[in-house]
């Protein structure tokens, strides 16, 4: 193994997610009543995250409509770092991850949108990214809906092992 890749495994899942040019944020507050994450036993389950920035919702609308692929994966990026910051709310350090368990994507899909898969490979790879080849690679899935909360083109769930 070259020094490189030892000085890559030693970083953490935020330093190698800001090497790329993003941050986990602070948790985003809860729009109706629900908490934005829940612990239980080993396993943390988040609650559906919209991609929200700064308290600005990412390209509203349908994926396949008024929302490109490129941009509904930028929305599924940062779901992603919203779930991460959901997960960081109750563990202090994403260094206690273990395991990324699953990932569950819902898009807002015009009639004729087709490649849900795709969008929701923005969280997937943001997640690939951050935690690598052996606490990454997670089960998934990803569903086309008629309709989110706020307008959101995208809402992703994320269940860790700690």
């Amino acid at each position: 193994m070259t020094s490189t890749t030892t000085q890559e495994n030693d970083l953490s899942p935020e330093e190698r997610l800001s090497q790329l040019g993003f941050e986990v944020p602070s948790v985003t507050a809860p729009v109706a009543i629900y908490v934005p994450a829940v612990q239980t036993g080993q396993l943390i389950y988040t609650s559906g995250q919209l991609p929200l920035n700064a308290g600005t919702l990412l390209h509203p609308g349908k994926v396949g409509a008024e929302v490109t692929l490129e941009q509904a994966q930028e929305a599924a990026r940062q779901c992603a770092l919203n779930g991460l910051a959901a997960v960081r709310s109750l563990i202090g350090d994403l260094r206690l991850i273990r395991r990324v368990v699953k990932v569950v994507g819902f898009v807002a899909s015009a009639p004729d949108f087709t490649n849900q898969p795709g969008v929701i490979n923005g969280a997937s790879q943001l997640i690939a990214d951050a935690f690598g080849e052996n606490i990454g690679p997670h089960a998934r899935s990803a569903v086309g809906v008629a309709a989110l909360p706020l307008n959101s083109p995208v809402e992703i769930e994320i269940i860790v092992e700690i």
